[in-house]
Formats: C-alpha cells, sequence, structure tokens
C-alpha cells in the first residue's frame, strides 16, 4: 500500500483531489481583485474566525455525519467587497474567492444566510463531498495564512496582497520581503508490535491528548524540525512520545490539513522495543491495542470506551489500513 503506482493508486483522502486551476492570468493582473469581484459568475467563499460557511448547518457541538444534508455556501460578488480576499482559483472561466469576515461581528455574520451558518470545518467535513470539502480547506487554511501574514518579518511593515494572494510584499523598498503561502509539515505514523509480543496477535500503538473526547485514541503525531528528514522525525517523535524504538519506516499516504496549516505526511513504522514510557507532557496515555479491540472500538464523539480518530483524518486511514491486513 504504501506509495503509489499503477497497480496501487494513493488513496484519495479528506481535504485533497481539489479539481480547480489554480494558475491563472488573472492572478499576474494588477486589477485582480477588481476584475474578480466584476465578474458576475464569481463565487465567493466566506471564512469568518477559522470557520467555514455550510448550508443546512443548524448550529451544535457534535459532527455531522455522511448523508446529512449539508454543503458549502457561496456568497454573490458584492457582498465580500471590503474584506481581504484570495483568488484560489478559476473554474472554467468563473473566479473562485476566498474571503475573510474575520473581523465581523457575530450577529453580523450570521445573518449573511437563514439555510446556512459558520462551523468548525471538521465537525462537517464527512458529510460533504469530496471537492466541497477540499475547496473549503483551501479557504481556510489561505485566509489563516494572510491573517498570520499582514506584516513583514524582516522590519514589521504592514504587506500587500499581490498575486490573487499568492504573494505578500513588504512596501519598504530598502526591505522587500517577500512572504509565500507557508505549511507546516508533519509526520504521523501507525507503529505496529513488529511480532515482538511474541504471542501472535499483532498490536499497533496509539496514544491519546489531554483534552480529547473521553476514549479517544490515535495514532502519534509531530512536526518536522530544521535539518531532519522524515524518517527522522517518525522515529524522534515516536521516542519522545512512548519512548519506543522503530525501524522499517514506510511512507503510506498525504493529507493537507488547514487546522490550522499542516501537510500530514503518513507512515508505518515497526517497533524495535515494546516498553512504553511517556517522555513528555503531549501524551496522557499509550498502550499497545489488538486489531480485534479497534475493530470493536467507536468513534470521535461516540460513548465507547475506546474509540478511533475521526473518520476523516488520515490517522483512521493509517488505522483502517493497518487494521485491512490483520485480515
Amino acid at each position: 500500500m504504501p506509495g503509489s503506482d499503477a497497480n496501487n493508486p494513493a488513496p484519495l483522502l479528506a481535504y485533497s483531489g481539489l479539481r480547480l486551476r489554480r494558475t491563472s492570468p488573472l492572478r499576474e493582473r494588477d486589477d485582480w481583485r477588481e476584475a474578480s469581484l466584476a465578474n458576475p459568475e464569481t463565487r465567493v467563499l466566506p471564512v469568518w474566525r477559522g470557520r467555514n460557511l455550510v448550508a443546512g448547518w443548524r448550529g451544535g457541538s457534535g459532527d455531522a455525519r455522511p448523508g446529512d444534508a449539508l454543503d458549502l455556501h457561496v456568497l454573490p460578488a458584492d457582498a465580500a467587497e471590503f474584506a481581504e480576499l484570495v483568488l484560489l482559483g478559476v473554474d472554467g472561466d468563473a473566479p473562485v474567492l476566498a474571503a475573510d469576515l474575520s473581523d465581523w461581528p457575530e450577529d453580523r455574520a450570521n445573518a449573511l444566510a437563514d439555510d446556512a451558518g459558520f462551523v468548525d470545518l471538521r465537525q462537517v467535513g464527512p458529510a460533504l463531498g469530496a471537492q466541497s470539502a477540499a475547496l473549503l480547506s483551501y479557504a481556510r487554511g489561505m485566509v489563516h495564512w494572510h491573517r498570520t501574514h499582514r506584516h513583514c518579518g524582516r522590519c514589521g511593515a504592514a504587506t500587500a496582497n499581490l498575486r490573487g494572494g499568492m504573494l505578500r510584499r513588504c512596501p519598504d523598498e530598502h526591505c522587500g520581503g517577500v512572504a509565500f503561502p507557508r505549511i507546516d509539515p508533519a509526520v504521523i505514523v501507525l507503529v505496529d508490535d513488529g511480532g515482538l509480543h511474541g504471542d501472535g496477535i499483532p498490536r499497533c500503538l496509539l496514544g491519546r491528548a489531554p483534552g480529547w473526547p473521553a476514549g479517544v485514541y490515535s495514532t502519534l503525531a509531530g512536526f518536522v524540525e530544521p535539518g531532519e528528514t522524515l524518517e527522522e522525525t517518525v522515529a524522534r517523535e515516536v521516542r519522545e512520545e512512548s519512548n519506543i524504538g522503530v525501524e522499517n519506516v514506510r511512507y503510506m499516504a498525504s493529507q493537507p490539513w488547514p487546522f490550522p496549516s499542516s501537510l500530514m505526511l503518513g507512515f508505518h513504522a515497526s517497533a524495535r522495543t515494546l516498553s512504553i514510557q511517556r517522555n513528555d507532557n503531549e501524551l496522557e496515555d499509550a498502550r499497545w491495542f489488538s486489531a480485534n479491540e479497534l475493530r470493536n472500538a467507536g468513534t470521535w464523539g461516540d460513548d465507547d470506551e475506546i474509540c478511533l480518530p475521526r473518520s476523516d483524518s488520515i490517522a483512521r486511514y493509517l488505522i483502517e489500513s493497518w487494521l485491512a491486513g490483520q485480515d
């Protein structure tokens, strides 16, 4: 399953596979904003304080489920005239924009549509179509980047939004600072016991972080540091969080994860040791789980004693791909 080839295509994970032409001559125009807003076919995707506008969402704290009647909600161009805009791309000849409405008061944002509401994308991702989820993910990620790069990292001057939002430039000619959209690469890994338990029962290592819903366990993860390969990051993170040494690190798949700005790089690895010792405060527990225990587990938000991570996450994919190999 690792990698991708003609006989073994890479999986289409949630928030990936967006069919949108990101490159367009419109980006190169100084008046890209005005031209986009003047096009009657322009679609505007609002983002308010990290939340997307979703049609059919009535509020609440629980997660939506597949089959719920939800979809993205678009605004006409004039609704975003004074917002910070990002040209996400073009659909046919129609510009698709993300609009940052985060400075609006809550009542004004909620009044945009009677049949839609702003919601954390993670709550509704599994209930959206693949293209809608990927587009909202892209919009959320780009708006977050702009909100966190409004000033030059060199001199502190306010930066200008250029090339349709794909560049921010410092206006100080002596500084000349330029920033491009960035993501934070992070590894996420399912570690199997490598047969070291010796009883013929395959097990994998999962942990839980403080603040998660009761019973939820997931794969271990962490950010890549300067000077590391991805394989070295996998080994370091697993060692730091559980004291387990690993080998045979295999790449599986990747997933955009704009919560707020990560690219998750998924791996499987085999353990060299079995004794768990949490070496930092990132996890409140870590355990070895058998395939049968995980097959009988609930999912994020359920009341089961053991629950798996969200169904739209690469963590869930890594667990399920491991379970498929135990049949």
